[in-house]
């Protein structure tokens, strides 16, 4: 029996229909909700990931303003920009697009955001609260997986979770979001030995290693739930970290690439500079 397929697009359209009424209370209070994301260079996908993120905003009432630099600009230059963002008073949530060019020290420029406005929930602030169990804002992609698993009722504590991948963006915060929610979570990456060993015990396994199809059938246990936050260019096609045709047969639910995981991580953002907003109101 094939798998369910979660449909990330269905319910991040339903979560931002949700937030068009949320903007439009605040605006009622005089407050518009604003994003503004910073983007160096021309990497094609992050030149996609934008446009869509600025377009949907635009879609439920948001404001929001794209900071484009070339390719070389120095750290001084972002910086003041984001120093400036942080004492517009209008402006509730910063990006910084990731990846950033090899010259420049991400986390360095990710922390200079006010925590207040780090929707994206990447400053080593936010990680630290997350860490300790508590929140200042969560990252969107993991973000968006929970709400997945929380949307089908699959239940988290006491299972076997297993994550590939480390990352500040996805494996890292999404391991520590499992680890709050109960479940014994183990973090697998390129260093791991016999990684299809952990796999195949996994009840819920998360996919975030940026390689197609790297998950193959013989790695996953008979009724698992399988997310894939992989997006992978082959040839004309996006595919995921997961086989999803192989593996849909094995999973009891599994999330496609496209489809999945990416758009309820743009609902999570759209989301969090909401949650920013009324922040500010409640204040």
């Amino acid at each position: 029996m094939a798998a369910k397929i979660m449909d990330g697009k269905k319910l991040s359209e339903q979560i931002i229909s949700n937030l068009k009424g949320k903007a439009e209370s605040l605006k009622r209070e005089g407050i518009i909700p604003r994003l503004d994301i910073i983007l160096v260079g021309k990497d094609p996908g992050s030149e996609i990931y934008v446009r869509n993120k600025m377009r949907t905003s635009g879609q439920i009432g948001m404001k929001g303003e794209l900071h484009k630099f070339p390719e070389k600009t120095g750290k001084e230059k972002i910086i003041a920009q984001i120093k400036k963002l942080n004492a517009d008073k209008s402006v509730h949530g910063i990006l910084v697009q990731l990846p950033l060019p090899k010259h420049l020290d991400q986390q360095e420029i990710v922390d200079e955001i006010e925590p207040a406005k780090d929707v994206d929930g990447l400053t080593t602030y936010s990680m630290g609260k997350l860490a300790m169990g508590s929140v200042n804002f969560e990252s969107c992609t993991p973000k968006g997986i929970i709400r997945l698993l929380e949307n089908e009722n699959v239940q988290i504590g006491g299972k076997n979770a297993v994550v590939i991948g480390r990352s500040n963006i996805v494996g890292k915060p999404i391991a520590l979001m499992l680890l709050k929610r109960n479940a014994t979570v183990t973090v697998c990456h390129s260093k791991t030995r016999n990684l299809k060993k952990h796999t195949e015990n996994a009840d819920i396994l998360v996919a975030a290693v940026g390689k197609a199809k790297f998950v193959t059938e013989d790695m996953v246990k008979k009724g698992a739930v399988v997310i894939d936050a992989g997006i992978n260019r082959t040839g004309d096609m996006i595919v995921g970290d997961v086989d999803f045709e192989r593996v849909k047969n094995k999973a009891s639910c599994i999330t496609p690439v496209p489809g999945g995981v990416g758009p309820m991580t743009i609902a999570m953002l759209l989301e969090n500079t909401i949650a920013s907003a009324e922040r500010l109101l409640q204040k």
